[in-house]
């Protein structure tokens, strides 16, 4: 038998890929979670910095010898944990709502205080800021509270490409709370009506490629329609509450048996029941 695979194994082993000449996907965690790699003329863009292993900035710098510019599209461990390899980093104004999340140890698997930059300047970007990597713009968009209450969209218009974090994904998006912060306003009805309004809002762009940052990448704009109608399944009592998760992550999570799976066509979601039962059947 061969011996268990490392910490660093698991977590920081990616594998880069050229989805076009000037885009790569960074996977890791067998294939289950991306970071991108956007190239512009002068500069490149790295979406998201993975858990805090200490060896993605290394990666990075093999792939492009441009200098690297930093975002979160949201405040999670294992989207923002490794930004203290970086001295810089460009993140949502929620960023303070979802911190705790990324403060808990049990959350994390490394010791991020010991990065390169633990105290890393936060750079507070939002709806309009445009990020010029030359000959190559990518818009910011403001996401409303959904998945969590620090993301942020990445539109590259000219390319048809948009980043779209953990908010929309093909198949399945976590919509309860885990912020680890007991203070975060969590209202069911306003979380499901932002998803909802932040799914149209990427469907009227009618981007070429949708990129998330977990669970297969790129992914059909009809899994946008499938979101919009799961919301809508809710309140008309339609969508299909199902108590068994079929998800191994999911079920380890101490909060799983306060847990459902709501399905509609290829989406669903993961949400207490209790809150989800309130408002289920409502129109």
């Amino acid at each position: 038998m061969g011996m268990e695979p490392s910490l660093e194994e698991i977590f920081g082993s990616y594998m880069p890929y050229k989805i076009t000449d000037d885009t790569w996907v960074l996977s890791f965690m067998n294939g289950s979670e991306y970071m991108y790699l956007l190239e512009g003329n002068e500069k490149a863009l790295l979406i998201d910095t993975g858990y805090g292993v200490g060896n993605l900035k290394k990666c990075v710098e093999k792939l492009t010898d441009k200098p690297i510019l930093v975002v979160n599209t949201h405040f999670h461990p294992d989207h923002s944990a490794g930004n203290g390899e970086f001295e810089e980093v460009m993140v949502a104004a929620g960023w303070e709502v979802d911190a705790p999340s990324v403060s808990f140890p049990e959350q994390i698997p490394f010791d991020i205080s010991k990065l390169p930059h633990p105290d890393y300047k936060k750079v507070i970007i939002g709806e309009g800021d445009v990020i010029d990597l030359g000959g190559r713009k990518i818009k910011v968009m403001d996401v409303a509270p959904a998945h969590c209450n620090s993301s942020l969209f990445f539109y590259d218009e000219e390319n048809g490409m948009i980043f779209v974090g953990d908010e929309i994904e093909a198949a399945q998006v976590n919509m309860f709370d885990n912020s680890c912060n007991l203070d975060a306003p969590y209202e069911v009805n306003q979380r499901l009506q932002n998803m909802k309004a932040n799914c149209e809002r990427v469907k009227a762009l009618k981007p070429q490629f949708i990129f998330p940052n977990h669970n297969g990448t790129p992914i059909a704009s009809s899994y946008v329609d499938d979101f919009i109608g799961l919301i809508d399944g809710i309140y008309e009592g339609k969508a299909t509450i199902e108590d068994k998760l079929n998800h191994k992550y999911i079920e380890m999570d101490p909060k799983a048996p306060t847990l459902c799976r709501v399905r509609y066509g290829k989406a669903s979601i993961f949400i207490k029941k209790d809150l989800v039962m309130s408002v289920y059947g409502s129109n």
